[in-house]
């Protein structure tokens, strides 16, 4: 090599061109003393001190498609498996194993297959760790391409050859680019070559009888056949026969009975009347020797202490007893069992017992054997009259038992009635005074919990204050047995009388909403059943059919088809058809030639801020919150039932009727639209028009009573003749 000469520009600073200038650690700090760490640590720079041999941490692994990761996350669950073996020298012997390579952190694992009956250790040769190479390469540990097949490593001086690989393994180094040699010959190793020989000229000694009940066990374990048995105690014979529960288990033949007791019988015996174990058929001439039952019997060949003890199966069975046990082909109803000379009769058994004989046996008759008579009717309970302190319910609970327990509540109804549900009927007292059929009255019925309320309507000039009448209560029916009934949902309609706290109402009329819950559940309502109503005009006779057309055709000259409700219902109610009034006026709203008039919406929400206007409330920013809160989806509609649910929590001023009224009216297929609904009750920023008093009564107190009146005009009873009647509406056909 030519030195440089001495020019400008030239020189011989070893640092140039270099751009890192890092000094390694080589102290730290170890439990508080400073020691020296890094010995193999480079110089600065990262350069390698003079002499000094820098070691890889990991080998070097096929670079990864895409962004550089760790190798512990590229070779996650990645191993590389050989097949190897190692010679033992004394004896002589060829060991065969497999070596696990781990690309994620160079570790290494050797297995042996464990053979039976080896007496050398085996498993886990070497235990998951790297491990170092062989001197004088001792500080360096094993790569990856240390690693091919029909070549030998060195662990801990012990030399193994591989042989062969997996796919996955040859893959995988095809793709490092390393040639994989041929697989390599397992030599013959003579000891296993003899072992195998051995073991397969070793034949086990047959057995000299022939006891598998390994197929036994497959087939019914867990299979228990139960009869009902019965035993008649000749000791005692008053006694009453004494009832038994015969359990045989199919899957060893063995019979376990226990005994029915009862608290009140008065019996100290035991329950288990005989323990499991196989029952004999009949008893032993003399009592079995230690070991005598026992299903194979062993001979002492060689007795004496010098020679040992030899023992082999005894193929006669010298002194063996021969026994004859209950196997399920003798368990018959009706037959008997003798339990170490105690007679049990089988009087019956259960469902799984009969399809076991059915599917086994072929036995089809079952009939039980009747041994005891009838359990005797309990007499009925008689309760006391009702002491009028507290709730009926309340007191009877201190009839059912010792400790007295509060009187549950019909949950399941209260779930799936919603508390927002209120049926209101119109109705009037029935009573020879005058005065006091003038009065008007409006009963709530609640679904949810059975409850009832009375309001009465308050009347110019005629004396009576009005207000409430009867508070929300159950009202029971008069004249029933104890306990009494309560009124129901179905006891209301119109036409019905109710007995409230001593006076008698008729029902005169609903509110539409009421109609319409009762129609749409029509199966909980028989009187807005409209299939039962049209059932009954169907069956009546035909002198009645006649006289209907012939008033339908008269009230019709001009044979429009129609007829007025008042004129329909006259002739139905005159004709005594079976109908009740509810059923007329369901019948004439089916059949109704317009829609009801729908109410107000701009006179309820006036009256709505009215009220909340006199009652003071203006948090009308609050109330969109919680309405907010409850619209996930942000597309302003919400359940009816959460609507209700929020008004309620924040105590809204307005009242029952109203409020659902007002809801009804902004509730579409997918729910409440609340925002139109706040806007039209905020009387802050839309306030409405003043109102009448009239019609605050009339909406706080009954806000749809009376509404039906209106669209109760005329009928189409051309329809009805056509489809119900089967007759025709023509007037020429009457005369």
């Amino acid at each position: 090599m030519s030195s440089l000469p001495f020019l400008p520009g030239n020189s011989f600073d070893l640092h140039l061109g270099r751009e890192r200038f890092h000094k390694s650690q080589h102290f730290a700090l170890v439990e508080g003393l400073p020691k020296l760490v890094g010995l193999e640590k480079p110089g600065i720079g990262g350069e390698p001190l003079p002499g000094q041999k820098i070691k890889a941490a990991h080998s070097v692994y096929p670079k990864v498609d895409g962004s550089h990761v760790p190798s512990w996350l590229a070779f996650d669950k990645q191993v590389l498996c050989f097949e190897a073996y190692f010679q033992e020298k004394e004896p002589y012997q060829i060991r065969k194993c497999k070596v696990y390579f781990y690309p994620e952190d160079d570790t290494i694992k050797v297995v042996e297959p464990v053979c039976k009956n080896s007496g050398i250790p085996q498993g886990t040769l070497i235990y998951r760790h790297r491990i170092p190479l062989p001197p004088p390469n001792d500080d360096q540990y094993y790569k990856v391409f240390h690693f091919n097949i029909n070549q030998q490593v060195v662990f801990y001086s012990r030399t193994f050859t591989l042989t062969n690989c997996d796919t996955f393994t040859r893959n995988f180094l095809t793709r490092l680019g390393v040639q994989l040699n041929d697989p390599a010959p397992v030599p013959d190793d003579p000891y296993s070559r003899q072992r195998q020989q051995f073991e397969k000229n070793t034949n086990p000694i047959p057995p000299y009888e022939k006891n598998n009940k390994l197929r036994q066990f497959l087939d019914y374990d867990r299979q228990v056949l139960r009869f009902y048995c019965f035993w008649n105690d000749q000791e005692n014979p008053s006694a009453k026969p004494r009832e038994l529960i015969l359990h045989y288990f199919l899957f060893d033949d063995t019979i376990q009975i226990h005994e029915v007791t009862s608290a009140k019988a008065g019996n100290k015996s035991a329950v288990k009347f005989l323990q499991r174990r196989k029952l004999p058929k009949s008893l032993p001439a003399q009592v079995d020797q230690l070991g005598g039952d026992t299903e194979s019997i062993l001979l002492n060949v060689l007795g004496s202490d010098g020679l040992g003890n030899r023992f082999m199966a005894d193929r006669l069975k010298t002194g063996a007893v021969k026994q004859d046990f209950y196997k399920d082909c003798d368990l018959r109803i009706g037959g008997e069992v003798n339990v170490w000379g105690r007679r049990v009769v089988i009087a019956d058994c259960d469902e799984f017992t009969k399809q076991h004989y059915r599917f086994k046996y072929g036995i089809e008759d079952f009939t039980p054997v009747k041994y005891k008579l009838p359990p005797t009717p309990k007499p009925p309970k008689t309760l006391p009259p009702y002491n009028g302190f507290g709730s009926e319910e309340d007191s009877l609970s201190s009839c059912y038992g010792i400790q007295l327990r509060r009187p549950r509540k019909d949950l399941q109804s209260f779930l799936e009635k919603d508390s927002s549900i209120v049926l209101k009927f119109r109705a009037k007292m029935k009573t020879d005074d005058g005065n006091e059929r003038k009065r008007k009255f409006v009963i709530s019925f609640y679904p949810c919990d059975g409850t009832m309320s009375v309001y009465e309507l308050s009347l110019k000039s005629s004396g009576m204050p009005g207000g409430k009448f009867l508070r929300r209560s159950v009202v029971k029916k008069p004249g029933q047995s104890k306990p009494s009934e309560r009124y129901t949902a179905q006891d209301l309609y119109v036409g019905a009388e109710l007995h409230i706290s001593g006076q008698t109402f008729m029902l005169v009329n609903a509110d539409e909403y009421t109609l319409k819950y009762m129609e749409q559940h029509a199966e909980e309502f028989s009187k807005a059943n409209t299939g039962n109503i049209l059932s009954k005009l169907r069956s009546i006779p035909e002198d009645k059919k006649s006289e209907i057309k012939k008033f339908l055709t008269l009230s019709d000259p001009n044979n429009t088809g129609l007829i007025s409700y008042e004129s329909f219902r006259n002739m139905l109610m005159d004709l005594d058809c079976g109908l009740v009034d509810h059923e007329v006026l369901v019948l004439g709203r089916t059949f109704s030639e317009q829609q009801q008039p729908e109410d107000d919406v701009a006179l309820m929400l006036a009256v709505a801020q009215d009220t909340l206007r006199r009652k003071l409330y203006d948090d009308f920013q609050s109330l969109t919150l919680a309405f907010n809160k409850q619209d996930p989806l942000k597309n302003g509609r919400i359940p009816r039932k959460m609507a209700w649910n929020i008004c309620e929590s924040v105590h809204l001023p307005v009242s029952e009727n109203l409020l659902g009224t007002l809801l009804t009216k902004f509730e579409g297929a997918d729910g409440i639209d609340y925002q139109a609904f706040l806007a039209g009750i905020n009387w802050v920023e839309h306030p409405a028009s003043p109102v009448k008093y009239e019609d605050i009564l009339r909406f706080e107190v009954n806000a749809r009573v009376g509404a039906v009146e209106a669209g109760r005009r005329n009928v189409n009873y051309s329809a009805l003749l056509q489809d119900v009647l089967n007759l025709s509406s023509n007037c020429k056909d009457a005369e």
